[in-house]
């Protein structure tokens, strides 16, 4: 009797939950004609975010997904789990910058992270910087810092409502108190010292949050003055024009690029000269990727060695350049770190991570391979005694620190007061790691990360999360996450899928997905979601599909070209309407990665795609959680909120369409413990309850 009023109660609130009521949208009814093709923005009101009807509908949407979300979360003890194995995993080695070493902990978990640092590495942490103390909420948290030449000043920068906009905050070390500075409206920018004299910035003149983005502006904070009276160094308002800039030893290096043309320019200042006057001292049309000037050499790789190569052209022969690091075919170069005496080079083979290491003759001084299934981040390298320190992490298993030996080849494990041994939260062949590759419909093939727990029966059967991300050339690894191990428990199976579109297997395998081949990107999810039903790792009624920002899109886009392969898509900050996406915030610096709307052929693609704009009428979509944040300004939430809109106002539309905006929060979410708990149970609890229905 008891079994059957508990399968009664469940199927009441599985009613409940389809029978599902959403706040009332405004349909205002607009048509548009361009080149020869018509279409509708019917939900054009939602783009005005920050007006009153908007922002009472978010709440009202609010509302819906809270309760909606409540009822769910009865069902499971997800944020319980997410903090117990959270509490009882390792953690990374602090980052060292200048002289000391750094670390964010949490002191509050309701709290941001606490900036801390130490002379030594098993010294005794100090508080040097609490984004509560000074602001006294909990949303303002730090997003970058970097100490002074001679460590005498920490620079911090902080977002103060979740955004990309930052303000800059001064720390004296010796006093350990903030300095009366206050740098307002930094974006997108690094933090780059004049010794212990002041910063350069990259300035933001946007008058609205959601705008076309305007951060054009170089300039310099002389600490002690007051910021209306730093001085602009470099001005890069004409359209065209990119720019990064560093300081080293005396000067100031500014390289700029002009992205119509492709001409890279080169300019110097010398540090102790007020003015900052630059020159132009190296141009060049040709496309490569810039590491370094060090000595009057510059160091590159030309983008034609699509796997990576590190050459050097001394500044004096411009006419003269020697490739000291060969490409290696399928040997992907990640990341390039350099110091005095040795080049660091990071590569990924076939879902395998290991270190080059190489004199600045390019003569390869030792190799360090990591076990199969983690990647590593390399933190510092220390001079004395020759040790390259490293941690080590996959999905599945939290970071583990050692420190590699140049002089002796050796591989030791490093633990110290703060940094404790642990042991592993499950045996290290607890969870399957398959490296394998899915056939794309055109014979390309896509490389697929398959986890699972060990055991684990593949008959079509199992709840599957499938991730991409695909974009930007952007190049995709593990990252441990305490909460996916409650899924993997669970039965579940995840997948992430190297699509098109990313960095993953080189330069061509980005540029082989954009613009006009943007739908190779798309087309190699789709074919992943099939390749993981015929194999029977699931079926339709069993798989997920997720991704963040350009992965939102990408779960957008297959939701909407092919909903029968899916059960549950949860695209998270994703761009929706991409026929809008360059009026808005950084979708300007992206016409290179999508096209522009004014151009007929790239339109063309971009309405074939565009999420928005694809949904149709006589079709019940996946049940689907859309998750956007008020103050993203990286991808504004008017994506989200007309997606929601239109896929929610449709007779057809069975299936429940829940909204859920993050308060206070910007592109990567709020910023607590807790936050992350939350945020991270809300996602697991929806997809293991509706793939176990």
């Amino acid at each position: 009797m008891k079994n059957v009023i508990a399968a009664f109660c469940l199927l009441c609130f599985a009613l409940n939950l389809a029978a599902q009521k959403y706040p009332v949208t405004q349909k205002k009814l607009h048509e548009i004609k361009k080149f020869d093709t018509t279409y509708h923005d019917d939900y054009e009101w939602l783009e005005a975010v920050e007006s009153e009807p908007v922002k009472n509908w978010r709440n009202a949407q609010n509302e819906t997904a809270n309760l909606y979300l409540d009822e769910i979360k009865k069902k499971y003890d997800i944020a319980g789990k997410i903090k117990e194995y959270a509490a009882f995993s390792s953690y990374s080695l602090p980052t060292k910058k200048e002289a000391y070493f750094y670390k964010q902990y949490i002191i509050d978990k309701k709290k941001p992270s606490v900036l801390f640092y130490r002379k030594e590495l098993n010294g005794n942490p100090v508080e040097l910087f609490n984004p509560f103390k000074i602001y006294r909420d909990d949303v303002a948290r730090i997003s970058g810092y970097m100490p002074s030449k001679n460590s005498r000043y920490m620079a911090c920068a902080v977002s103060v409502d979740g955004s990309d906009r930052q303000e800059i905050r001064f720390v004296d070390f010796d006093k350990l108190k903030p300095l009366e500075d206050v740098v307002k409206d930094v974006k997108f920018s690094n933090i780059a010292w004049n010794r212990d004299s002041g910063v350069f910035y990259k300035r933001n003149t946007n008058q609205k949050t959601f705008e076309r983005d305007s951060t054009y502006f170089l300039y310099y904070h002389k600490l002690g003055t007051p910021s209306d009276e730093d001085k602009l160094i470099f001005d890069a308002s004409d359209k065209n024009l990119t720019y990064h800039y560093y300081t080293k030893n005396d000067k100031l290096y500014l390289g700029v690029t002009n992205e119509k043309t492709g001409l890279k320019s080169f300019y110097f200042a010398y540090l102790n000269q007020e003015d900052f006057k630059l020159e132009k001292f190296y141009e060049s049309s040709e496309d490569y990727d810039y590491y370094r000037i060090t000595k009057e050499k510059i160091y590159f790789s030309k983008k034609n060695y699509q796997w990576g190569e590190v050459r050097v052209m001394d500044l004096t022969k411009q006419n003269e350049e020697t490739q000291i690091i060969p490409q290696t075919y399928n040997h992907l170069l990640i990341d390039v770190f350099f110091n005095d005496d040795y080049i660091f080079c990071q590569y990924k083979n076939l879902g395998k991570y290991y270190v080059a290491v190489y004199d600045f003759q390019g003569n390869l001084v030792r190799k360090f391979f990591t076990p199969e299934g983690t990647s590593f981040s390399m933190k510092f390298f220390d001079e004395k005694s020759k040790n390259l320190f490293v941690s080590v992490y996959s999905y599945t298993i939290s970071p583990q620190n050692f420190k590699l030996n140049l002089t002796t080849g050796n591989i030791d494990q490093y633990y110290n007061d703060y940094l404790p041994p642990k042991p592993t939260l499950f045996p290290l062949d607890h969870f399957v790691t398959k490296n394998t590759t899915c056939k794309s419909r055109d014979g390309v093939d896509i490389p697929l990360t398959i986890i699972y727990k060990k055991g684990t029966v593949l008959d079509g059967n199992n709840p599957t999360l499938l991730e991409a991300y695909g974009g930007f050339g952007v190049i995709s690894g593990p990252s441990f996450d305490p909460a996916l191990l409650y899924f993997l428990e669970k039965g579940g199976v995840f997948c992430f899928a190297e699509i098109r579109g990313g960095g993953e297997k080189g330069a061509k395998w980005h540029t082989d997905a954009i613009k006009l081949k943007k739908m190779n990107s798309f087309n190699d999810f789709i074919d992943a979601a099939e390749f993981l039903i015929k194999e029977k790792y699931t079926s339709a009624q069993k798989l997920a599909i997720t991704g963040g920002s350009y992965g939102g899109l990408v779960v957008g886009v297959a939701m909407t070209q092919r909903p029968d392969l899916f059960k549950v898509a949860i695209p998270k900050v994703g761009v929706f309407d991409m026929l809008k996406f360059e009026q808005f915030t950084v979708g300007r610096y992206h016409l290179d990665e999508f096209g522009s709307v004014d151009n007929p052929e790239e339109f063309k693609i971009l309405h074939s795609y565009s999420p928005y704009h694809n949904i149709k009428e006589d079709v019940n979509y996946p049940t689907t959680l859309i998750v956007t944040s008020e103050n993203d300004d990286r991808v504004p939430p008017l994506h989200s909120y007309k997606f929601a809109a239109l896929l929610q106002n449709r007779a057809a539309q069975k299936n429940p369409i829940i909204l859920k905006t993050r308060s206070d929060a910007g592109h990567y979410g709020k910023s607590s413990f807790q936050d992350y708990v939350d945020d991270e149970a809300e996602f697991y609890d929806f997809l293991l309850y509706h793939l176990n229905q």
